[in-house]
């Protein structure tokens, strides 16, 4: 292997695959049966852990040639750089080299789309099948499903993947066709469903037969670019509610519009959204797949945008105050989970220790709960504090005076919702 053409073609395609966001914790399950690398023990990340601890991966692009032109994307076959591509061998010697080397735990592997689609996903497809049956390679793999590839190539992913995705790019499909002509909706969702499908499949077929092959094991995810066209934080979530109800979805990851390219299309080069737009959109999510907010409570269509002083639910309890103070006591679970302040763990801890006393603040404190914040919000004998605070402007003023703002980060698994 020549290690300087090597090093180049990874510095290029590296670099090329920071963009893509989707890949955060595994949840794989693929035990080490005597080869290399385990997904189970710990999960694979591309950030940091709630604890404190960097899990990595080895995060490229098989190629960054691609024969589409999208506006918002440094790859595209307009734009004037450098170009590589790296053959199937030398990514499953790199993945090997880097796992013997403590340096990763799992790849992620995409790519821009050469050639056409089903020649692109049959070399994703042949790493991963090099990797797990001539290297025994039981670490965790993410392979980009390539919209437009044949179903039995994405069968065959399946099998020897424990995560694919797909990204939808752009939350419509006006947007996308404004900066993505040569792309439809149509066309990145059919692999989606296959994908839902087979893992629908998988869990029939075991409870029939004691071994079954498994199939993405770690479910399939998504990528939104936002800001990159006018959509609204409202329209976002809806799209992203429309996936996760229809398509069994992991994970959405929103990933704001980073301008690399001038185009008349795009915002101007000197535009990036927020951070904690980002930041908002993952707090959002989290709502609605644990907290079990609708996506049209966490956004009012008068107003739809999310606070970016404010967290989402903490939004949410402001503009519904009748529903408080909730009685810690008495709620059911539903409401509580609704307080801000206390999250899904310590919702836990209350319904459980209530059975046994009547709990006070002194008791949340204890649970863990942020009460500088709750307090508003809840009650023990029936005590409302809404009286003290009619305007719901000095209301806010008052909750946010007496709490830190927590900025946390978006790429994270493990969101805090105050």
């Amino acid at each position: 292997m020549n290690f300087d053409r090597i090093q180049e073609k990874l510095e290029i395609l590296a670099d090329a695959a920071k963009y893509d966001v989707s890949c955060s914790s595994s949840g794989g399950s693929r035990k080490n049966k005597g080869g290399l690398g385990n997904s189970q023990a710990s999960g694979i990340c591309h950030t940091y852990t709630e604890d404190g601890r960097c899990v990595s991966l080895l995060k490229i692009l098989l190629t960054n040639h691609c024969i589409f032109d999208c506006a918002y994307c440094v790859s595209r076959k307009t734009n004037d750089v450098k170009r590589a591509a790296f053959t199937v061998e030398e990514v499953v010697e790199l993945t090997i080299n880097f796992y013997r080397r403590n340096y990763i735990e799992g790849l992620f592997l995409s790519s821009g789309i050469f050639k056409d689609s089903d020649t692109t996903m049959e070399r994703l497809v042949r790493v991963a099948k090099k990797l797990r049956l001539e290297h025994n390679f039981n670490g965790y793999i993410h392979l980009k499903s390539i919209p437009g590839a044949s179903d039995e190539l994405m069968k065959e992913a399946g099998l020897y993947a424990d995560r694919l995705s797909i990204n939808i790019e752009i939350p419509t499909e006006q947007g996308l066709k404004l900066l993505a002509p040569d792309k439809s909706h149509s066309e990145m969702i059919k692999p989606m469903s296959l994908v839902k499908n087979e893992l629908i499949l998988y869990k029939e077929e075991k409870k029939i037969f004691r071994k079954v092959p498994k199939f993405a094991p770690a479910g399939q995810s998504t990528q939104m670019i936002v800001g990159a066209t006018n959509e609204t934080d409202l329209k976002i979530i809806k799209v992203a509610d429309h996936f996760y109800q229809n398509f069994n979805l992991k994970r959405v990851y929103y990933s704001g519009y980073v301008p690399v390219l001038e185009d008349s299309r795009l915002p101007s080069i000197h535009s990036q959204v927020p951070m904690q737009r980002e930041n908002r959109l993952y707090q959002a999510d989290w709502l609605m797949r644990f907290y079990g907010f609708e996506a049209n409570e966490i956004v009012e269509p008068s107003n739809p945008f999310l606070d970016l002083e404010i967290d989402p639910k903490l939004a949410w309890a402001l503009r519904n105050r009748e529903r408080f103070p909730v009685n810690i006591n008495m709620a059911p679970k539903e409401m509580i989970l609704r307080v801000p302040g206390i999250g899904t763990k310590s919702t836990g801890k209350i319904l459980m220790a209530r059975k046994f006393q009547k709990l006070t603040l002194e008791n949340l404190k204890k649970m863990g709960v942020a009460v500088n914040r709750a307090k508003y919000f809840v009650s023990f004998e029936g005590t409302n504090v809404f009286n003290r605070f009619i305007d719901e402007q000095n209301f806010r003023n008052i909750i946010l005076s007496g709490t830190k703002s927590k900025y946390q980060n978006p790429f994270s698994q493990q969101l805090t919702l105050f």
